[in-house]
């Protein structure tokens, strides 16, 4: 079995003191990336697609592919519902084979976010798929989804408690000050927020927004009990730019099979970079 959940590899992390990153797919080019570079350096791995993502490439065609790279690079792999909001959507994407989904109810009060999230969990687990949910709001924009800062609010640990408590959720993703998208100043990360919830919940912490973080900053969120490392748009700029680097030195290419390298090589280079900070190489 090569398409996995994320309980397992989870609590091996966060007993272990590593985090297991979670990339942001799109296409063929960048699941091929993610895959064959966590293949070479023995990295557990999470292939992560936003709902525009599964619209945009397929739901089987993802499955079909991250399977097929899966057994090839002998790398087991969880393909992760980022940010799915719809219960009949997740439950869908469930009976076609995925085993680990994000329910973002933190938009909701939080009552109707701990019925919603009850209710995807137990559904989920009938089926032995890991359920990973939000409490707290970051900034930002994560696929159509935008959170004016303003809005974002940070992640109350008696609260944290209480919802997993609650819900039954496998994992946790809290806001302590990182955000979706680029930063346009450098961010404070509020580290002991963040282990006062560690000493509240006992499930693994999930780490959003992690793109353009510091490696000491991600290295301390893992040593204050982060477990899953969530990177998107830090991959997407490293190929698009490397993409349109060649395309503007060779305005004649025509070929995909040619101009796509450059791009996975950079993105490849962040790959490397992230499972580093993660501190998970060689831990598969």
């Amino acid at each position: 079995m090569y398409i996995i959940s994320t309980k397992a590899m989870l609590t091996k992390a966060r007993y272990g003191g590593y985090a297991v990153p979670a990339f942001n797919i799109h296409n063929l080019e960048t699941l091929q990336v993610v895959v064959e570079t966590a293949a070479e350096l023995r990295s557990p791995l999470i292939v992560a697609g936003t709902p525009g993502t599964f619209s945009y490439a397929g739901t089987g065609n993802i499955i079909a592919i991250a399977g097929d790279l899966a057994k090839t690079y002998n790398q087991p792999l969880a393909i992760h519902l980022d940010h799915h909001e719809d219960f009949d959507d997740i439950a869908q994407k469930v009976q076609a084979g995925i085993r680990s989904a994000m329910i973002d109810g933190s938009h909701l009060p939080f009552a109707d976010n701990v019925a919603l999230v009850k209710r995807v969990a137990d559904y989920c687990h009938r089926y032995d798929v890991s359920v990973e949910a939000e409490l707290g709001r970051l900034g930002g924009q994560e696929d159509d989804l935008v959170v004016d800062s303003k809005d974002a609010l940070y992640t109350h640990p008696q609260q944290a408690r209480e919802f997993v408590t609650l819900t039954g959720i496998d994992s946790l993703a809290v806001a302590i000050g990182t955000a979706h998208g680029l930063y346009t100043a450098t961010p404070k990360l509020d580290f002991e927020r963040l282990a006062e919830i560690r000493s509240q919940v006992d499930v693994p912490l999930v780490l959003h927004g992690a793109s353009g973080l510091s490696t000491a900053d991600i290295r301390r969120a893992i040593g204050l009990g982060i477990c899953k490392v969530n990177v998107a748009t830090e991959l997407k700029i490293a190929f698009s730019d490397a993409l349109k680097t060649y395309l503007a030195v060779h305005p004649d290419a025509s070929d995909p099979r040619h101009y796509m390298i450059p791009a996975k090589a950079a993105m490849k280079e962040v790959v490397r970079k992230v499972i580093n900070d993660c501190g998970c190489e060689g831990k598969l």
